[in-house]
């Protein structure tokens, strides 16, 4: 299907933020979670080449996608460094599950429309986190397991 809209600016990355807050996300190892270093490559173009992937495949329509601005939603997604998975993890923001008592948004009118765009945003984190991986990060992980760990 695709969705035919302009990347927005990528997010901001805290590099405050407490990965241990987000209950979708496990990381174990060090705590450099080198959000700078993200920050830096979603500036110079992993952002935009992630984000153009995404949409070339993704079945939001622009109603949906205009939701999930107006919302914020994209300036809430979070990316980081898994030192213990040599990989970047992201925490995605969603739409909450009291998004009817809350009235979020005016058009936000159905569990398919939240759950469509929940998942669709924690695919663009996906595609991100790889895009990171792949052709940005040059770092190796600085975790190594222990030496009493048995053979298999």
């Amino acid at each position: 299907m695709g969705l035919d809209v302009e990347p927005p600016e990528p997010p901001e990355l805290e590099t405050e933020t407490d990965i241990e807050q987000y209950d979708d996300v496990e990381v174990s190892g060090s705590n450099d979670a080198h959000r700078n270093d993200l920050d830096a490559f979603l500036r110079e173009g992993a952002w935009e080449e992630a984000f153009a992937e995404w949409a070339a495949s993704s079945d939001l329509d622009e109603s949906e996608w205009e939701i999930a601005t107006d919302l914020g939603l994209i300036e809430r997604f979070d990316f980081f460094w898994d030192d213990f998975a040599d990989r970047v993890g992201y925490h995605a923001p969603g739409i909450p599950e009291d998004w009817k008592e809350r009235d979020l948004h005016p058009d936000l009118d159905s569990w398919s429309t939240v759950s469509a765009i929940n998942a669709e945003l924690t695919e663009l984190g996906r595609i991100v986190s790889d895009r990171l991986k792949a052709d940005y990060v040059d770092w190796d992980a600085d975790y190594e397991a222990p030496d009493d760990l048995p053979d298999f």
